[in-house]
């Protein structure tokens, strides 16, 4: 065993170790499901930022998508991160976090399908939901394993994929299992920590490796793959740029694993406070993954051949062993948070949105926890089999659904979400319609990323360039659709609407006592 893998190794065993301690202490938190599923909603500030920027930031942004976006946009791809930063979670909490935390409370609801069947009186839209929700999060959950192989092979050589991918699955398993939110949320703020001052070391580390950064600007803008425009303010492709930056930032407001972390939040304060963190972390944490893709073009690396997969590990293979390490860890770090709040996502939509409203017999608590956590087990177990069949046959259908999941998900969620925390006239055939509209545009791409059907003109080529181009306009398409149709459905708009928007408006009333005399 080399150095990198034993000091990897160290570094792993007291990472799992922690986390398995964390699962055991937050078993007193999951009791119940309520607390289970939201940590009884009273989680503080700093444990909600960071469990929001830790599902948020994964190994398909650190491998994946730095790589890919720092290689085609050079330095400009910094621009992902900030949009993260600004849109993606400041905007998020300032707009969503205090009037989801009210309206989710008011309604009792526990995750986004159990939302729209609430606040828009129809159970059917949150079967729906729900259904959308099992189909789209298993390839997503599934992709967090993608870029661990390349890393783990260089820290493990010879040592099998599968065996990281089953140890992560397994551990993560075991602490959502016992713990549940509080559980997750807990991690999760480990786990930002390392990704924190993990994603420093590694930047600084790789521009010490290239002189500093005015030498590593200077030879990315002059060097055999490099050129001006990836040193540049804008990078090779702006408009392009600009997409990857809507649909990463603005995509979140419509992910169910997102949002449900401002249905836990504690109270108004923490709101405040969880606004400025999670925006902090996300400038670090994203801006740094980015920026740090962005010197990619000075490796000698083939995109064609090796993927784009290749460009952040061929840039770290050079480092330190202690570099690696950290970096192995962070990547497990990032991927962890972002599984286990998706299958916990998962878990809870499956056995309160669709199985405990279907049966003949309501479902005891014991029972209903029960089941949540055989969904923790199947999710977990499934996700963890595609990704290692993705990564050993390379399967085309696998690696496309992964990348429509995100564009159907926002798509059919975002604006249904946003008009019905805000908006009296949302009614239930525009969030049907936007439901249909998402999922529909993104199995269309899908079908065409497959070559299963092609399509003809400027406008659709377009649209269907890839599922970054579908996934925003699937999403603004949804913003536009949702106001359009409430125009001409009155009749659909919930019965009890007035009393819904009512807790935004509530009053109490105090005693007081004055002193005598005043």
């Amino acid at each position: 065993m080399n150095s990198a893998s034993l000091i990897t190794l160290l570094f792993m065993v007291c990472f799992f170790a922690i986390m398995l301690w964390i699962g055991l202490r937050a078993r007193r938190h999951a009791g119940d499901i309520d607390g289970f599923v939201l940590g009884s909603r009273q989680v503080g500030p700093w444990l909600s930022a960071f469990a929001y920027g830790t599902s948020y930031f994964s190994a398909v942004i650190f491998v994946g998508y730095a790589g890919q976006f720092g290689w085609n946009f050079g330095l400009a791809s910094t621009w992902i991160g900030l949009g993260n930063a600004f849109i993606g979670s400041l905007l998020a909490w300032l707009i969503l976090g205090r009037r989801t935390r009210i309206m989710t409370q008011h309604l009792s609801s526990k995750t986004m399908p159990d939302f729209f069947g609430t606040r828009y009186e129809s159970p059917k839209l949150r079967t729906a939901a729900s259904l959308i929700t099992f189909v789209f999060l298993i390839p997503y959950t599934a992709s967090l394993y993608n870029g661990l192989s390349r890393l783990f092979a260089i820290a493990f050589p010879g040592v099998d994929y599968a065996v990281c991918v089953l140890l992560m699955a397994v551990l993560t398993g075991i602490y959502v299992i016992l713990g549940g939110y509080m559980a997750t949320a807990w991690n999760d703020f480990i786990q930002g920590i390392i990704m924190l001052f993990g994603i420093v070391a590694v930047i600084a580390a790789v521009l010490g490796d290239n002189g500093g950064l005015s030498l590593a600007m200077e030879r990315l803008a002059t060097g055999p793959t490099g050129g001006w425009q990836y040193a540049s303010f804008l990078g090779a492709d702006p408009i392009f740029l600009l997409f990857v930056v809507i649909l990463t930032s603005l995509g979140t407001w419509g992910l169910p694993q997102m949002v449900g972390k401002f249905y836990a939040i504690k109270n108004e304060a923490s709101i405040q406070k969880g606004t400025v963190i999670s925006t902090l972390f996300a400038v670090v944490v994203a801006g740094g993954c980015y920026f740090l893709g962005g010197f990619g073009r000075l490796y000698d690396i083939d995109v064609r051949a090796e993927g784009f997969d290749a460009v952040v590990p061929r840039m770290l293979s050079s480092l330190p062993a202690v570099i690696i390490g950290i970096v192995i860890v962070l990547v497990l770090s990032a991927s962890m948070s972002t599984l286990s709040s998706l299958v916990l996502t998962s878990a809870s939509t499956m056995t309160l949105d669709l199985i405990a409203p279907h049966k003949k017999k309501p479902l005891r608590e014991r029972g209903q926890l029960l089941i949540m956590r055989g969904f923790v087990v199947l999710f977990i177990a499934v996700s963890a089999l595609i990704a290692i069949k993705q990564a050993r046959s390379r399967s085309l259908f696998i690696a496309q659904m992964m990348g429509v999941s995100w564009g159907a998900l926002a798509g059919a969620f975002l604006a249904p979400f946003l008009y019905g925390l805000y908006s009296k006239r949302a009614t239930k055939l525009s969030a049907a319609v936007c439901f249909l509209w998402g999922v529909g545009l993104e199995t269309v791409q899908l079908l065409i990323s497959l070559g299963a059907l092609s399509v003809r003109g400027p406008l659709l080529s377009f649209v269907f360039k890839n599922s970054i181009y579908s996934g925003v306009i699937a999403m603004v398409g949804g913003l536009i659709l949702v106001p359009l149709v409430d125009l001409f459905a009155r009749r659909f708009r919930p019965v009890h609407v007035e009393d819904m928007f009512s807790a935004y408006q509530e009053h109490r009333t105090v005693d007081i006592t004055d002193n005598l005399g005043k």
